[in-house]
């Protein structure tokens, strides 16, 4: 599905139980929709573009340099991201629905399988030095439903508190160790923070209420 307001192609993850964190503990879940890979500058910038909304402060005024166009948005707090969610008619993932997309129903480690972390599945460890364009590792690094980039490349800001001052991040970055990159993995942060390995992906609801072309 391409989710009209963004024009960002989005993942169906049906209805069923998932296996969900290191207890592997059965959880159900509605349908969903998810994005399929973080938002990107050039997608970011047409937010910006619309709202006036204040942009990362590395970009050249209120455009990325061109040459990340393609790469995930960095330098977005949790509000940052979440301004953005609103402005499309999306929400930020659960972390329940973030890990889904991610590991599928079985519970595997990797969003890949069970195979370690290697250089033909994600951006990892410093190993290329910054991010890298959204689906370079594609398919070999994509998750069971399609969806990309969820390991290494940008950690993704989810809708979950982790305590009464911290959001949680998902996935792990183009900095992250390989400890960092099992589906599992959690970061704990104030919203507020913002830095060059932070990103997000959207989600919606099934049934939304704006249309989406097909």
């Amino acid at each position: 599905m391409i989710w009209e307001k963004d024009s960002k192609e989005m993942i169906q993850i049906p209805a069923g139980d998932f296996l969900y964190g290191t207890e592997r503990a059965k959880i159900y879940l509605p349908e969903y929709w998810i994005d399929k890979t973080p938002v990107t500058n050039g997608e970011y910038a047409g937010f910006v573009s619309a709202t006036q909304y204040d942009p990362p402060y590395h970009w050249q005024g209120t455009a990325p340099p061109p040459e990340i166009g393609d790469h995930p948005v960095v330098y977005v707090s949790w509000y940052d991201a979440q301004a953005y969610a609103t402005w499309a008619g999306k929400q930020l993932p659960s972390e329940q629905a973030w890990e889904k997309a991610a590991r599928g129903c079985d519970g595997q480690e990797y969003t890949w399988g069970a195979a370690a972390p290697a250089v033909e599945f994600c951006n990892f460890a410093g190993k290329v030095g910054t991010t890298t364009p959204v689906g370079r590792y594609s398919p070999q690094g994509d998750s069971p439903y399609g969806c990309v980039d969820m390991a290494g490349n940008v950690w993704e800001w989810t809708d979950d508190s982790y305590d009464e001052a911290n959001k949680v991040l998902r996935g792990g970055s183009w900095l992250s160790h390989i400890r960092h990159l099992p589906v599992t993995r959690r970061l704990a942060l104030n919203p507020i923070s913002y830095d060059f390995v932070f990103g997000f992906r959207c989600m919606v609801l099934s049934s939304p209420d704006e249309p989406a072309g097909e």
